[in-house]
């Protein structure tokens, strides 16, 4: 039975990560076509690096994953803090309608953002163009409060209250007891949520297909475009690069749960 779950695991991953292997290769692929390999280079990393236009677009998606993960991660943070000092009946249905966002399916939630902006953008505000970089912020923070959420509150429930009621004993008042000893104890779960929405928000296509502007435009809508004709070699590199950045923050993330989790084990053991 053992040895029928590491097969089963083993061809799993297998399945999981064959195209992304696919893809790695054919980003050092000297050819265009992707079922032979022709030779190794890296002369679709270098064209990347000189379009200027593709670069700009990444830059458009890693500067509103970077502000929306902090924004979401302060608010989410203080949320669970505050969803966790409820009463457990009403804690229960605060965490449920939390999770109803991460459940509910990406269109609806983009459209139904659209509407919101469009109807506060022309009838509220007069503006003409009512969707643009911050109806796209405030999006990618809305989906991905949830998230930081998910992540802070098991740290919470881990977290022995007693620890806030000796440093306010101690002469703390209830804000430096927070940001003292909470924000300390939590903080792996604080880290994981903030690596968590900035991945959501890097890779967000749908939700950002519906409230981003003709102004602004992030990678991953562009790259929707690029469905409609052949491929550029050169995105191949691209989808790499965000590979493997997906790939560290996600190792990150697990490795600071670990250690967090291995912290709290020898606290208690002392």
């Amino acid at each position: 039975m053992k040895r029928a779950n590491k097969i089963i695991t083993i061809l799993i991953f297998i399945f999981l990560y064959i195209p992304m292997a696919v893809l790695v290769v054919a980003s050092f692929n000297t050819g265009k076509d992707i079922t032979q390999f022709s030779g190794f280079t890296l002369r679709q990393y270098q064209r990347l690096f000189q379009d200027r236009t593709l670069l700009g677009l990444l830059g458009n998606s890693l500067l509103v994953s970077v502000l929306a993960s902090l924004i979401a991660t302060v608010f989410g943070t203080l949320s669970a803090v505050g969803i966790n000092n409820l009463n457990p009946k009403l804690r229960k249905v605060a965490m449920t309608l939390t999770d109803i966002p991460m459940t509910n399916p990406d269109i609806v939630t983009g459209v139904s953002l659209s509407l919101l902006f469009v109807f506060v953008g022309t009838k509220m505000l007069g503006q003409r163009n009512s969707l643009t970089f911050w109806t796209l912020l405030i999006a990618h923070i809305t989906f991905n409060l949830p998230y930081v959420i998910l992540n802070v509150m098991p740290k919470l429930k881990q977290m022995d209250a007693s620890l806030s009621d000796a440093a306010m004993d101690l002469g703390c008042t209830p804000v430096q007891a927070f940001f003292r000893v909470t924000i300390h104890e939590i903080m792996p779960g604080v880290v994981s949520g903030a690596i968590m929405a900035f991945t959501m928000s890097l890779d967000d296509f749908v939700i950002s297909y519906f409230v981003t502007g003709l102004d602004f435009v992030t990678l991953p809508v562009e790259i929707y475009s690029y469905t409609k004709k052949p491929i550029q070699p050169k995105i191949y590199a691209m989808f790499t690069l965000l590979f493997l950045l997906i790939f560290v923050l996600m190792t990150a993330m697990n490795l600071i749960q670990l250690a967090g989790d291995k912290k709290k084990i020898a606290d208690r053991a002392k």
